[in-house]
């Protein structure tokens, strides 16, 4: 999957007053061969998940692996101004961790150790190169989890689910990123080393920096580490569940229905009709119905089978045909149909997936707006939500490796429909480079340039993943 450059991703003035020999001799004298300038590894810190590759190669990777080695390489990087972009696992779909001409990459994925576990008050520290699902395996023999569940979670980083303010599957009970994390340990623009946050439940001492890190997508310092909010794994079955609804908007407003009757489902997903055929052609199950669209709900804890028959209830009398299981296989295979949604859509084209969220009473409104711009522009959006929370996931397919213009006319049009529906331009991805353009448009005039202004005082020479969320060409 490749689309080209999105206009405005001109790189930072900074580079241009970098002297790249100087600082990559520089950073092999004191790193060594952490220090990495293999071609095939440039070529890898182009791009991310989203399709967008930057213009060129970076100067050279980092591969960091401990928190001298980040301090060391923000130290080098910030006297010769040389821009840095931050990257863990490369999953990203916003453009935001690639790198281009003049840039040095700093790798975390190497700091991937869990580094302390305190059951006794939930709670972990974590390196940033720790991933999602390999942080909930080490954490099981202490009957205790980390909720944060993103699609990608096999691949995933800790570190880049903070920097980009993650969600995923679970978000519906267990909320996003930033309610799972206590702390984060900072290695600013000139490389020194600040600890935000606590290790306790609650704490109002000065301004919270620790959320204000959180989706900061690299743009603050390098996250060198956290201290992470756990759960104690609940006994009780998981109870999975779909209902088939004859079209999307039905399938939109039972959701909303599920929400407004105070049941509280782990994970709440939905899949429009091209979605969901694609999934089904993709993993060789039966067509659904022509134009059929489909939740998957799962319940958890003591009361998860209670919950579900409620939820089935509300499912059925919204126009609902609901399957129901405990099994956790079946549950699984439930499951599976949503989480091939990405490669079964990649079956149909070059695919730009974009993120958007409304308020959970404008999520059958958004789908509306969603076919009209396949409409009026021509174009194909399968589309899929994390319904519980109103975040929805458009996907523009396209044939070729070039986004057409009328792409892009057409996400401007459907992320402009979610602001009108007071919503906001991401729910999960982040801004990064593909949707800079239209932070201004969102935030107003006075809090965009006042963003900027707590950017300055973080790395005052914005060598800090420049280029990226308030770039101001295009």
């Amino acid at each position: 999957m490749t689309t080209h450059p999105t206009p405005g991703s001109a790189a930072s003035s900074a580079a241009e007053t970098a002297h790249p020999e100087q600082v990559v001799t520089a950073l092999r004298a004191a790193l060594g061969a952490r220090v990495d300038t293999a071609a095939s590894t440039l070529e890898a810190a182009r791009a991310d998940r989203s399709g967008h590759v930057s213009p060129g190669a970076p100067l050279a990777v980092v591969h960091a692996e401990c928190v001298d080695d980040v301090q060391t390489t923000m130290r080098i990087a910030s006297a010769h101004g040389t821009p840095v972009v931050v990257r863990g696992g490369g999953t990203g779909l916003a453009g935001a961790a690639n790198a281009g001409p003049g840039q040095l990459v700093l790798s975390t994925a190497r700091m991937n150790r869990l580094l302390e576990v305190r059951a006794d008050d939930l709670l972990a520290v974590v390196e940033p190169g720790i991933l999602n699902l390999a942080l909930d395996e080490q954490l099981a023999p202490w009957g205790l989890w980390w909720a944060p569940d993103p699609a990608s979670r096999d691949i995933a980083t800790v570190g880049g689910n903070i920097a980009t303010g993650a969600g995923g599957l679970l978000c519906a009970k267990y909320g996003v990123v930033r309610d799972a994390v206590l702390g984060v340990d900072l290695v600013l623009a000139d490389g020194r080393l600040v600890r935000l946050g606590r290790r306790t439940v609650k704490g109002v001492s000065g301004l919270d920096l620790t959320s204000l890190v959180i989706g900061s997508e690299g743009q603050l310092g390098v996250i060198v580490g956290a201290t992470l909010k756990l759960r104690p794994l609940v006994p009780g079955a998981a109870c999975t569940l779909t209902a088939t609804f004859a079209e999307v908007r039905e399938a939109a407003r039972a959701a909303s229905a599920v929400t407004a009757a105070g049941v509280q489902p782990a994970i709440m997903e939905l899949m429009d009709a091209l979605s969901l055929a694609s999934a089904h052609r993709l993993l060789g199950l039966p067509a659904p119905a022509d134009g059929a669209s489909q939740l998957t709900i799962q319940t958890d804890g003591p009361s998860g089978p209670e919950d579900a028959e409620r939820i089935a209830e509300l499912l059925r009398a919204a126009g609902g045909t609901v399957a129901i299981t405990l099994d956790p296989d079946k549950g699984e295979q439930l499951l599976a149909v949503r989480r091939a949604m990405l490669p079964a859509v990649e079956t149909l084209g070059t695919a730009l997936i974009e993120d958007v969220a409304v308020p959970r009473s404008a999520l059958a409104d958004m789908f509306d707006e969603v076919a009209r711009v396949e409409r009026e522009y021509g174009v194909t959006i399968p589309t899929i939500a994390h319904a519980g929370d109103g975040n929805l996931h458009p996907t523009f397919v396209f044939a070729g490796p070039d986004v057409p213009p009328v792409v892009w006319e057409a996400a401007a049009d459907l992320f402009r429909s979610a602001l009108r529906l007071g919503g906001t331009l991401s729910g999960e991805h982040g801004i990064g480079l593909l949707k800079s353009r239209w932070l201004a448009e969102e935030l107003g005039e006075t809090q965009w340039e006042l963003q900027r202004e707590v950017l300055r005082v973080f790395d005052p020479a914005g060598i800090l993943n420049p280029g990226k969320v308030f770039a101001t060409e295009g």
